[in-house]
């Protein structure tokens, strides 16, 4: 019997790639670009995940739209501009690398990113740890709506033309988890990003991983690999 190709689809900042300091550094610099105090880390870290408008927003509702956007352009100057202090690198996760290659030579496996970054900054990302050729789909803030809603990942599943029963969605934050539900697909939470693990229970994610040891087994668990007939 022939397998159906299953989409494994990875959300980034927080679940692949450990970019915290940077995220809060140039959030810093932007805020204060604008005569605006810096907000406390942990506020900033609680909207990773969004795209970089919606994130905004959510920070600083009571900012005109223009001051906004003008923080938004300010965030992306200093995340490039912050790149080269190696204080604030974006190191993977423990275990990315290895969890990543090992979906890859699944034979019945495809793999995508969903993430509220821009392409350019993914593919940035990607190529600097020389992951890039391991992934068919590539969502960003650019192509869709922000997380949560389902466009992004429903993108993936077009061009993978894989359909949302055959798809799982890994990320750490509420909201992925609520992105996969609406989209239909198998959510999996990671205990190391952004957002808590009984949120991330109570966002629908039915198991949230400790580590990327725990990625092999979860994907069994959802779909079962055929025994050998000799």
């Amino acid at each position: 019997m022939i397998q159906p190709t299953r989409l494994v689809v990875f959300d980034c900042d927080g679940t692949l790639i450990d970019s915290q300091h940077m995220i809060v550094a140039a959030m810093a610099h932007a805020f204060e670009a604008h005569g605006l105090e810096a907000l406390p880390r942990t506020k900033v870290l609680s909207i990773v995940g969004l795209s970089l408008d919606e994130a905004l927003f959510a920070l600083i509702p009571h900012e005109e739209a223009p001051k906004r956007r003008s923080i938004t352009e300010g965030y992306k100057d200093a995340f490039y501009h912050l790149r080269d202090k190696p204080e604030l690198a974006e190191p993977l996760f423990p275990g990315t690398r290895e969890a990543i290659e090992l979906a890859a030579a699944r034979p019945d496996t495809l793999l995508g990113i969903a993430t509220g970054k821009s392409q350019k900054g993914l593919r940035h990302m990607l190529e600097m740890h020389g992951l890039v050729h391991h992934f068919v789909t590539l969502q960003t803030a650019d192509d869709a709506p922000s997380k949560p809603h389902p466009a992004m990942l429903q993108q993936a599943m077009r061009e993978a033309g894989v359909d949302a029963a055959n798809t799982v969605l890994i990320g750490d934050t509420t909201y992925d988890i609520e992105m996969a539900v609406a989209a239909r697909a198998h959510p999996l939470g990671v205990d190391w990003g952004y957002h808590s693990t009984d949120d991330l229970k109570r966002a629908g994610a039915p198991r949230v991983l400790a580590s990327f040891n725990d990625l092999a087994p979860a994907l069994d668990a959802l779909w079962p690999q055929p025994e050998f007939q000799p």
